[in-house]
């Protein structure tokens, strides 16, 4: 049995990877500040763990305390940020000091306690206005945002620490994560949890701009095989990776989608474009597939299903969604 960390623990992501971690026999130390991440995130499962799991309620930035923590940890999977394109630009100090900040927090403590590797959740919209319809690892575009610019300053700390300390480090850019635990009531959420819980609603989706923006959108299942495979396979230290489906889809496709398992029919109501969103996102997989050997085990469709069920199982995600 290993000893695993997870920033962000309580949050989707890191949430629904902790809980994989503990299925496969793992012992896992969750650490979050609980600025974004939510209590109804561990329930049940983290009861039914025991003593495998453990939960560090502290920031990212104090260092000392990760140190300490991080004593006999194997991997550390960061998953802790602020993770909003508009509250970046609203808050772009905020975002320094959780997203930069904190991961060169993480990555002293990790290096000093001794810990083999860390994966770090890094995001697609370090493209920037990489203006290829299909993104590659290298090379990325201007940021469009600080919370794109935090992601890849992190990227730069993590090959730093590799090259520099020999601190085993690997990044994963996400492309638009959805699924079960996302939070659909924050004015920050992301599309899929307010398109979904709208819809369950009896209520029309809002689309800034006109629909046509694509993205490459990513059960969390799949995400979470990605970092237990970039945490473990020898040839990933030192890289970067695209995490993401390989598929491009538009937001209007995304409503006829979501329209057609619910069998209703809700247009969505259009809105002007937000500051700092990019047009599209579909992220290339080959280099994922060929040293990773990821292969996204859920499609879209499938995903959504599973994602439509949850907060059918869960109505106070839906109650009180603007």
């Amino acid at each position: 049995m290993d000893k695993m960390a997870v920033t962000g623990g309580a949050g989707f992501i890191g949430s629904n990877l902790a809980e994989h971690l503990l299925s496969q026999g793992h012992e896992v130390l969750l650490i979050d500040n609980f600025s974004t991440g939510r209590e109804s995130n561990l329930k049940l499962w983290a009861e039914r763990a025991g003593d495998r799991v453990k939960l560090l309620r502290a920031d990212v930035n104090e260092t000392e305390k990760l140190r300490h923590a991080f004593r006999g940890v194997l991997y550390v999977f960061h998953q802790a940020a602020i993770p909003s394109v508009p509250r970046s630009i609203e808050d772009p100090k905020g975002t320094e000091s959780s997203n930069i900040n904190g991961s060169l927090s993480l990555l002293l403590a990790a290096r000093d306690a001794g810990v083999r590797r860390v994966v770090l959740a890094s995001s697609s919209s370090v493209y920037g206005d990489d203006h290829n319809l299909l993104q590659v690892e290298d090379p990325v575009g201007r940021p469009h945002s600080p919370y794109a610019l935090s992601k890849s300053v992190g990227e730069q700390y993590c090959r730093l620490f590799y090259e520099l300390y020999g601190l085993e480090t690997v990044c994963l850019r996400y492309f638009n994560v959805f699924g079960p635990r996302q939070d659909p009531k924050s004015e920050y959420a992301a599309v899929i949890p307010r398109f979904c819980t709208r819809l369950l609603g009896g209520k029309r989706p809002t689309i800034y701009g006109d629909g046509e923006q694509s993205r490459d959108f990513t059960y969390v299942a799949n995400v979470v095989e990605a970092n237990w495979r970039a945490a473990t396979h020898a040839g990933a230290a030192g890289e970067v990776f695209n995490i993401g489906c390989g598929i491009q889809t538009s937001l209007n496709q995304l409503i006829g989608i979501l329209n057609g398992i619910l069998d209703i029919r809700l247009e969505p109501i259009y809105e002007p474009a937000r500051k700092g969103d990019i047009r599209h996102s579909f992220a290339d997989v080959k280099k994922a597939e060929r040293v990773l050997d990821f292969h996204p085990a859920i499609d879209l469709q499938e995903g959504l299903k599973r994602v439509v069920g949850w907060y059918r199982e869960h109505p106070e995600d839906i109650h009180g969604v603007a």
